[in-house]
């Protein structure tokens, strides 16, 4: 009994199954069977030998590609310690704080109400002539100095230690320090503490370009905010007249000087007119020195007409005739006078008990009187200055020029309970954020 074929029992030499010869030949690896054979003749290039890197790579079977296990589905997410962590954090730099304010502010902070004013510094300059003249007028200009002299006073120590001396900020700004300590003043503090506080206190705002100061006063009280407001506004005018009082003794401190000195010259210079007219008993020398020289001139005329009698009497009479020895004897004496008169205006005659001729007298005299003269002149120009710089400086004044009263509220508008609440939150939040941020960055770096 013969078997199939392809059996068990099939002789070596029989012939295979029909579906054995047909069948193709197992393909090679990296060679594609749709190309001619390479014969012989074809050469390869010798980085392709050297690497024997194949022509091709031919696709691999879909049946002999071996299929990959599927994963099992994943397991349901579950909370680790971290997550635990990250949870507790959040309620304790998140939750806990905004949860804290909001009962602090709903519960323990006190109600503050606000005064608002605002004022400037107006100088007033009065027109001159030339402005009529002209059609022109300097109305009122800002001073810029003078603001911000005010903006920085306003600040000062000064002023919280003269408000507090008549409205005793201290006790109410401190009345409520028991239950809410946040928003109120340390009774225990100093003049320090109490400057700081009423910078948080009064808040100002200043715009150099208009000059413009305003101002809002917060206190517990709607009246006491408002008294605070117009000692602010009183003690600001105080400061405004003071430097006005400063800027007027400045502009006429200079002319007044210069107005005592020139006083103070002219007065020693009559004084020395006075003296030498006391010593000299001579109220004018030039008075005086023409009198002298109408009696010397009356001398030489009289001793010219003695000089012609004398000649008369000689052509008739005798050498022995009284009448010529008086004569001579008056022209002698004549001539004498005349010689003393002379000597008064030279060195050699003196007319006071010091010696001193006309020529000395009157040049001393015309220097005491010119002194005098240019003493009076300076006084005169040194009086005209005085008297213009007190009109300028009294032309000239600053003063506070309020365009809001403080006014008096009617309810409380601080603390901003919904904003603070808000802020809070945001900043807890974002600290949360950037703690839980950081660590993840520390743990992915491990």
């Amino acid at each position: 009994m013969q078997g199939r074929a392809g059996g068990p029992n099939a002789a070596p030499g029989a012939d295979a199954p029909e579906q054995d010869v047909e069948a193709p030949r197992r393909k090679k690896p990296g060679r594609d069977a749709n190309l001619p054979a390479r014969t012989d003749g074809d050469k390869v290039p010798a980085k392709r030998r050297k690497a024997k890197v194949p022509d091709r790579v031919a696709e691999p079977d879909a049946e002999m590609t071996p299929k990959r296990p599927v994963p099992p589905p994943a397991m349901a997410a579950r909370p680790r310690a971290r997550h635990r962590a990250i949870l507790l954090t959040f309620l304790l730099f998140v939750a806990l704080p905004v949860g804290v304010a909001a009962w602090y502010l709903w519960n323990r902070a006190e109600d503050r109400y606000a005064s608002e004013l605002g004022f400037t510094v107006r100088q007033e300059e009065a027109p001159s002539a030339v402005d009529f003249l002209g059609g022109l007028s300097n109305m009122s200009s800002s001073g810029a100095s003078d603001t911000e002299v005010l903006y920085k006073f306003i600040q000062s120590p000064e002023l919280v230690q003269s408000i507090d001396a008549e409205l005793d900020l201290r006790g109410h700004y401190s009345q409520y320090f028991d239950t809410d300590p946040v928003f109120s003043y340390n009774p225990a503090g100093t003049i320090e503490d109490l400057t700081a506080y009423w910078r948080r206190t009064v808040r100002i705002s200043y715009d150099p370009g208009t000059g413009l100061i305003e101002l809002q006063v917060l206190a517990f009280d709607p009246q006491m905010a408002q008294d605070i407001g117009n000692r602010i506004l009183a003690e600001s005018s105080r400061v405004i007249n003071e430097l006005n009082a400063v800027a007027r003794e400045d502009a006429m401190r200079y002319a007044r000087e210069e107005l005592e000195l020139a006083k103070s010259e002219l007065r020693t210079a009559r004084e020395e007119l006075t003296s030498f007219r006391s010593r000299t008993r001579i109220v004018d020398p030039g008075a005086d020195l023409q009198g002298q020289m109408g009696l010397l001139t009356t001398l030489q005329q009289q001793l010219a007409q003695a000089l012609i009698e004398l000649d008369m009497l000689n052509s008739t009479s005798t050498v022995n005739d009284p009448r010529r020895t008086q004569a001579e004897l008056k022209i002698d004496i004549i001539r004498r006078r005349i010689e003393e008169e002379r000597a008064k205006f030279s060195g050699d005659g003196a007319i006071d008990g010091e010696g001193q001729d006309y020529a000395s007298l009157v040049a001393e005299f015309e220097r005491l009187a010119v002194e005098r003269e240019f003493a009076e002149q300076a006084y005169t120009s040194a009086l005209s200055a005085y008297s213009g710089a007190r009109a300028e400086a009294e032309r000239q004044s600053r003063y506070l020029a309020p365009y809001v009263r403080p006014t008096l509220a009617e309810r409380s508008q601080y603390p901003q309970r919904e904003i603070v609440l808000a802020l809070v939150a945001a900043f807890a939040l974002l600290a949360w954020a950037v703690m839980v941020l950081v660590y993840y960055s520390l743990r992915d770096r491990q």
